[in-house]
């Protein structure tokens, strides 16, 4: 499988999750249609599966285009099938879901939003965690609970060290100016900055991050306690 990463909106990441056996693909949170088609059309790929994390409009938005051009099947989470449009296929947590050589397992994650989920595709190792991890951050809370999100966040913790993360948006500069403000000491952080920006410097993203990564410098996931990460979060919000 091979992983292309396009850039969307302002700041918005959707990846196409390639078959390079047979030249299908899903998209995982297609933003808007067109950098997708003018991929998918270049390199004459069969789109098959459109998998949404969250009914937020930048995460959905190319959905019906790209379902109109390519007949491709809409995946998302049961309890917010009412708010993405036109799904087709409807998965509960922890399901795993097969489609042509594509397979994975769905999680349920609260906490941005109550339906928020994320998409393990277990043989690859790789998980993409729409809103609710950022590489050196963790999403705004708008409609869970601290409680909801603290929890979601430690499901997350439970990955092997290796897991590739695939995020949502490009914040990981401006998540760690919070991250360093609040850990000066950390020598894997001062590290992992510099790589980003390196690679930002060289337009490249700066996803993937990994669990590991994101254990030793993401100061969300070092909070012990619910308490402790509602004031880090609170801090965040504004800052």
């Amino acid at each position: 499988m091979e992983i292309k990463i396009i850039k969307c909106l302002q700041d918005n990441y959707s990846y196409l999750l390639i078959d390079k056996k047979n030249n299908s693909a899903c998209v995982i949170d297609p933003s808007e249609s067109d950098p997708i088609i003018n991929y998918v059309e270049k390199n004459k790929i069969n789109l098959k599966f459109i998998l949404n994390t969250h009914h937020h409009f930048d995460h959905i938005g190319g959905n019906k285009d790209l379902k109109k051009k390519y007949k491709s099947k809409i995946i998302g989470f049961e309890k917010d099938k009412n708010r993405i449009p036109e799904i087709d296929i409807c998965l509960n947590d922890r399901d795993i879901w097969k489609g042509d050589n594509f397979e994975l397992k769905i999680y349920h994650i609260p906490g941005h939003t109550l339906g928020h989920v994320c998409y393990h595709f277990f043989k690859q190792n790789i998980l993409f965690t729409g809103d609710t991890l950022f590489s050196l951050g963790c999403g705004r809370i708008f409609e869970g609970t601290y409680n909801q999100m603290f929890s979601s966040l430690q499901l997350i913790k439970s990955f092997p060290l290796e897991t590739k993360i695939y995020c949502g948006h490009e914040y990981s500069l401006k998540n760690s100016e919070f991250c360093i403000n609040h850990d000066k000491k950390n020598s894997a952080l001062i590290k992992k900055i510099e790589l980003i920006k390196e690679a930002i410097n060289n337009g490249l993203p700066s996803m993937p991050s990994t669990i590991k990564e994101e254990l030793e410098c993401n100061i969300f996931l070092k909070a012990k306690d619910v308490d402790t990460f509602s004031k880090l979060r609170d801090l965040k919000d504004k800052s």
